[in-house]
This record gives C-alpha cells, sequence and structure tokens, in this order.
C-alpha cells in the first residue's frame, strides 16, 4: 500500500498529543500502511514502542540542531516496504478519503506526486481511535474550523519511489521553502503532479510554535528560514496552483489553469529583472540627485 515517514518535534504537552493522534490516524489508512519515525526528539522512542511503528533515532542536524530534509527522505526511500510514500507532517490527521484518493490516482501510473491543502483545527485531547465515530468527530470539527490554508501551504507529499532520491538540496525541515521545492521538482521532472485538496480532508491540528526559541518569526523569518529560501534560488519554487491534474469526485481532471500560473509568474520574474536591471543602471544618476537608498529602499520615503 504506501509508506508514511516523518520527523516529530518532542513528545511533550499538547505537541505531543497531536502527534500520536496524527501517526495513529495514518495507521488507520490501511492494514499494510507502515510508518517511519525519523529522529533521536525526547519521547520519541518511547512513542514509536507505544504506537508500535520502526524508529530511525539518527538523523543529520545542522549545527542549531534543526534536521535536514535529504536524510530522511532518502533514509525512507531506502526502508521502504512500499513503492508509494508519503511524508507527512506530524501533526496532520489523515481520514479515509486519503486512502480511496490514493487508491483512484496512484493508478495512473508512472512518476508522481500528489499533495493537497489542509484544514487547520483545534485538537486538543488524544482521540479514541476504538470509537466507531472518530473520523465523523474530526471530520466535523475541520468543517466547522473551516479554515483552509493557501495552495502555498502543502503538509503531506505521496510520491513513487526514486522521484527525490539523492536530489534534494541542502533544506532543514521545519522551516519554509523546501515544501515549494518538492513540487517545483516534480513538474521538472516530467511527473504527474496532482492536487487531492478536493478531494482529501487533511486536518492540520493546531499548535504553538514554542518549540523555536524565537516563537513563529523565528520558523518563518529567522536565520535557517533564510537559507532555505537562498536554496530556491528564486525560481524553483511551485504551489498547488502548479499541478497538472485534480483529482475531484467526478474523478482526475486536467489542470489547465497551471498554464496560466506558469505564464504569470514568468512575467513576474522577467518585470522584476528588468525592473532591478533598471534601478542599478539609473543608481549612479540617482545618487547626485540625491535619491539615495533609505531603510532598505531606493526611494526616500
Amino acid at each position: 500500500m504506501i509508506t508514511f515517514f516523518t520527523t516529530p518535534k518532542p513528545f511533550l504537552g499538547h505537541i505531543g498529543i497531536i502527534q500520536r493522534n496524527a501517526i495513529e490516524s495514518w495507521k488507520h489508512i490501511h492494514p499494510e500502511a507502515e510508518v517511519i519515525l525519523f529522529g533521536n526528539d525526547e519521547g520519541a522512542a518511547d512513542a514509536a514502542r507505544e504506537l508500535r511503528i520502526r524508529h530511525v533515532p539518527d538523523v543529520k542536524r545542522n549545527e542549531h540542531g534543526t534536521k535536514y530534509l535529504s536524510p530522511i527522505f532518502d533514509g525512507a526511500q531506502d526502508l521502504a516496504s512500499h513503492n508509494s510514500l508519503c511524508y507527512v507532517n506530524c501533526d496532520i490527521i489523515l481520514l479515509a478519503d486519503f486512502r480511496i484518493a490514493i487508491e483512484r490516482a496512484t493508478g495512473l501510473g508512472g512518476k508522481f506526486l500528489m499533495a493537497g491543502r489542509r484544514w487547520d483545527t483545534n485538537i486538543t485531547e488524544p482521540i479514541d481511535f476504538s470509537a466507531a465515530d472518530w473520523e465523523t468527530t474530526v471530520r466535523n470539527k475541520a468543517v466547522q474550523a473551516n479554515h483552509q490554508r493557501p495552495p502555498q501551504w502543502i503538509d503531506y507529499f505521496v510520491f513513487s519511489r526514486g522521484l527525490y532520491y539523492k536530489k534534494t538540496p541542502p533544506f532543514v525541515i521545519g522551516r519554509p521553502g523546501w515544501d515549494n521545492w518538492l513540487v517545483w521538482h516534480a513538474r521538472k521532472s516530467g511527473a504527474c503532479v496532482m492536487d487531492l485538496t478536493a478531494a482529501v480532508q487533511a486536518v492540520h491540528q493546531n499548535h504553538d510554535y514554542s518549540y523555536h526559541p524565537d516563537g513563529e518569526a523565528g520558523v518563518w523569518q529567522g536565520e535557517e528560514a533564510k537559507i532555505n529560501y537562498a536554496l530556491l534560488n528564486g525560481k524553483r519554487f511551485a504551489t498547488l496552483e502548479n499541478a497538472t491534474h485534480r483529482l475531484t469526485p467526478n474523478g482526475v481532471q486536467i489542470n489547465y489553469y497551471h498554464w496560466v500560473v506558469q505564464a504569470k509568474r514568468q512575467v513576474s520574474r522577467i518585470f522584476h529583472s528588468a525592473w532591478f536591471g533598471i534601478l542599478e543602471i539609473t543608481r549612479p544618476l540617482r545618487h547626485r540627485l540625491g535619491l539615495r537608498q533609505r531603510h532598505g529602499s531606493e526611494f526616500p520615503r
């Protein structure tokens, strides 16, 4: 069926609860579903034993202790029992519609990447997976919250074996940019990129950013975030709007809109390149006229 893999934060407090909820939901997708947990974060070994999943404690980290993406993706492909793999953030609950979607979409064959938007939901307690209505309860919470993230926020990636093997740049995980690179690389590789948003309700369990010393700002704007953004090289970026196909209740459909998105992004890059070229050429004249750069802007405020 499928091999799920992920890397957690420490299994402490609320984060510990929602991570256990997420992993248990993946195990319910299919009796043969495999789950691999990467990292020696506090409580990870105990959680892996408790949840009866495979644990790989040793993962390469940077000087800040943040894990690199490539050892996790490559390690999962080395260990996976299945040809379909799914990296999923450790706070995402997947429901039965995920299995249905994957079974429908993987029938197309060839190289593929499948991903979708998430639904942000407040879940603070352990889910009783023995209850017959646990899925209905979770789904209703997500519908009532009614908060879907935009197409650039991607929290799960289902892909064919080999698509990313030994190819990922030195991104660190848990910081922005690498998810958009994964979509870009799949497009560049000629894989079928399918948006599952209309068919899969992936439930993100809301949490704070206390795991980072600088909180949310540190995650999105800190030094590591800037390094990740630099690895995108200004153009190695794509979102779910760039998907070649969409899975809908009526089946797989070609996403013709992705050509419009590509064209708009190309025009934007050309405009910005031309604009900054003009600024560079006219810099001496603007300086003579007293139009010097102030506070990071090319013009006075």
